[in-house]
């Protein structure tokens, strides 16, 4: 039934089972009291049991050896989709709503990438002299860009020979996202205590809804607009045919430099980001681009998401963890100090408004995804009264570019032995964004006494 020839029954067969799981992780999540106290996400429960019972674990399951290789195929998607999306906003714009927030992130970014290169250099590889140079990437891979991102980054280490960072960063992005979920409650728990949080007084005052996942009927909202008569093609089929010719463009491009020149192998994610960014451009010049619908590519890159979180955990090879045990326990442990240190600190010293919000936010967000974040702050802000969704989409699309940029050009820096300048840029231009920082004015000087005028 389930041969060892890959056919396309093959990839049915492999996305049906993990299909399947989800389904039953949610269900899980609406009746188990643990998995909701705990906000454990299905698609992560989905990779576990993946993990658990497929091919890198007991082998119960007949997931073929194929599921490693979909996470790259489906960040292209996301990438893809994140582009079509992306709405227009000016400089000055983002300088004048959001200025703070884009400053926090981009440090964040860049402080992850900087820092954790840099661990990796000076620390791990005078321990274990064997490791890759990049061993330290792996922290800023998994953590401020997690499963989405160790795939992407995992597939051009391994165009240049390193065939366990796939591995190294799905496990990383695991244990940021177990930790996100984990240490985003006890900061919560904590910050009510304190009344640092504006719109909730108590944790028990969270509606069902948020620990069981199902919206009851008053609360469901709509997936998104329809563009396009059903009589002609469905909305939502077009949707996905844009994200999916977008992404293909981006393969085209990407096998087209390599062809050119064989040493340059641009990952498919950049080139699908360039490539939907070209396309939405071409749609604007012919007034298309109003049929594209933010709201549904949205609800596809969380799609492609879900399925690449679910993948990517199933797919880790347990045999490589072990192999790498110790570096990946020191690098987890530096992870979780420098994501409190860069979220807590600099967040009271840069955000002046809703600055608690914001700053769990922004831990779900650097230490899991960009979706636990969203989580968490449902919680502390359940209406998205602070606006802190809205300033970071506004904020995020100056460093799109700049992250994507980074996760592009890390993975060549550290495997031609260029790893020490790239980390060292990275901190350098950290050091100018907080020196333009404080000439602007964005530098908050007392946040003890701002946190206490948010609270009043």
């Amino acid at each position: 039934m389930f041969g060892t020839t890959f056919t396309a029954w093959t990839l049915f067969t492999d996305f049906g089972i993990i299909s399947a799981l989800l389904l039953l992780s949610q269900l899980m999540r609406a009746k188990i009291k643990w998995i909701q106290q705990l906000f454990i996400p299905p698609c992560l429960l989905t990779g576990f049991i993946g993990l658990a019972l497929g091919p890198n674990g007991l082998n119960w399951l007949p997931l073929s050896s194929a599921i490693s290789v979909y996470p790259a195929i489906l960040i292209a998607m996301v990438f893809a989709a994140l582009a079509l999306g992306m709405a227009k906003s000016s400089f000055s714009e983002i300088k004048n709503r959001v200025g703070g927030l884009w400053v926090y992130a981009q440090n964040g970014l860049l402080m992850q990438w900087g820092l954790s290169g840099l661990f990796g250099l000076l620390v791990l590889r005078q321990i274990w002299p064997d490791l890759h140079p990049g061993i330290g990437t792996i922290l800023a891979t998994g953590y401020y860009g997690g499963h989405g991102t160790a795939a992407a980054v995992g597939s051009s280490f391994e165009n240049f020979g390193w065939s366990d960072a796939t591995t190294l960063g799905m496990t990383i992005a695991t244990v940021g996202l177990v930790s996100a979920v984990l240490g985003g409650l006890i900061v919560i728990k904590w910050a009510t205590r304190k009344n640092y949080t504006k719109f909730i007084a108590d944790f028990k005052d969270l509606p069902p809804e948020l620990r069981t996942g199902l919206l009851p009927e008053n609360k469901r909202e709509s997936m998104g607009t329809a563009t396009t008569s059903s009589i002609s093609i469905e909305s939502f089929t077009f949707h996905l045919a844009l994200v999916f010719v977008v992404a293909l463009g981006g393969y085209m491009l990407s096998k087209g430099v390599e062809g050119l020149y064989s040493d340059l192998k641009l990952p498919v994610f950049s080139c699908a980001f360039v490539a939907g960014l070209f396309i939405k451009q071409l749609m604007n010049g012919i007034k298309a681009t109003q049929y594209i619908c933010p709201t549904v590519t949205s609800r596809l890159g969380g799609t492609f998401t879900d399925f690449l979180v679910a993948f990517g955990v199933a797919s880790i090879k347990l045999d490589v963890v072990v192999q790498y045990a110790v570096p990946l326990i020191l690098i987890a442990v530096f992870g979780i100090l420098l994501v409190i240190f860069t979220v807590f600190y600099f967040g009271r010293k840069i955000l002046k408004d809703y600055w608690c919000e914001k700053t769990i936010f922004c831990y779900g967000w650097w230490s899991g995804t960009m979706a636990t974040g969203i989580a968490l702050l449902r919680i502390v802000d359940p209406k998205f009264q602070s606006k802190t969704l809205d300033d970071a989409a506004m904020a995020y699309l100056p460093i799109a570019p700049l992250e994507i940029a980074v996760i592009t050009i890390a993975p060549i820096a550290f495997s031609i032995g260029m790893g020490l300048w790239m980390s060292l840029a990275c901190l350098a231009m950290t050091f100018v964004c907080l020196y333009i920082t404080r000439r602007i004015g964005w530098w908050n000087t007392s946040p003890k006494q701002q946190g206490q005028q948010d609270v009043a």
